[in-house]
């Protein structure tokens, strides 16, 4: 995969968030560069889809600093941080999209939301059109969510994300409660998607074979902070003891699992 440029479009820097007594980052610092795929692994409930969040303000820090090309993301106002979602599109772990409404309304939402002033009704019509071509389903604008399955679920949710033409595309989970195939299918969207578009993309996932697949860099997130950045063979070869446990799928050596599952 092509090497990102050195200047990073987006910068978290000593981000601290917690849930009450739950501290889920304790001063995090990460660099997102233009035109790569960066992927975030970790543990369940270490973060990753938080990180996301935080990143186009649907949630706040309570402390450091989240930077989109040098902007505050935290001092932004609603409408500022409605002008960045144009910019940072996210496709959600469940799709998200609206039952009561047809797959191209779905597609058209944010359009409409964002653009209304700007985009004629045909012009919204084409863009939603082209958006559906992207992700391989053409032609289904008048279908219901609640007739699709999974995979395709996901591919409109892709449709939507990418129907504002952002400039970053964020992934919550894209491959979670897919087959292999739909999980193939979506990772070769990812990859072309960058390569199409030139798109920069953050990966939010558990799936080592889909990171390993589709990035330029992978970070980890464990307890609170980055533990390891780099390249795919940077973090296969690393030596931390939490990153060798979870690419291979093991337990801490120290973790009595037969314990664990008798208590």
């Amino acid at each position: 995969m092509s090497q990102p440029s050195r200047e990073p479009i987006i910068k978290f820097r000593a981000v601290v968030k917690a849930f009450g007594p739950k501290v889920i980052y304790s001063g995090l610092n990460l660099n997102v560069y233009e035109g790569e795929t960066l992927t975030i692994i970790g543990g369940s409930g270490v973060g990753k889809s938080v990180l996301l969040k935080l990143l186009i303000g649907l949630l706040k820090a309570d402390a450091g600093r989240i930077e989109y090309k040098g902007q505050s993301v935290p001092k932004m106002t609603e409408r500022e941080l409605g002008v960045l979602r144009t910019h940072i599109a996210m496709l959600f772990q469940g799709a998200a999209l609206f039952d009561s409404i047809s797959v191209g309304e779905n597609v058209a939402y944010g359009l409409r939301e964002h653009f209304r002033k700007q985009m004629t009704g045909d012009e919204i019509e084409k863009r939603v059109q082209w958006a559906l071509s992207l992700v391989g389903l053409p032609g289904i604008e008048a279908m219901r969510p609640a007739d699709l399955s999974g995979g395709m679920k996901k591919r409109v949710g892709l449709a939507r994300a990418i129907a504002v033409k952002p400039d970053v595309l964020l992934y919550d989970e894209p491959t979670t409660g897919l087959d292999p195939i739909n999980t193939t299918r979506i990772n070769h969207m990812i990859t072309g998607l960058k390569r199409v578009l030139g798109i920069t993309s953050i990966v939010v996932t558990h799936d080592m074979a889909s990171a390993f697949k589709v990035s330029d860099r992978i970070a980890m997130v464990h307890k609170g902070r980055i533990i390891a950045a780099g390249t795919p063979d940077d973090i296969q070869r690393s030596e931390h003891p939490g990153v060798i446990d979870f690419i291979r799928g093991q337990a801490p050596e120290n973790e009595d699992v037969e314990t664990l599952l008798t208590t």
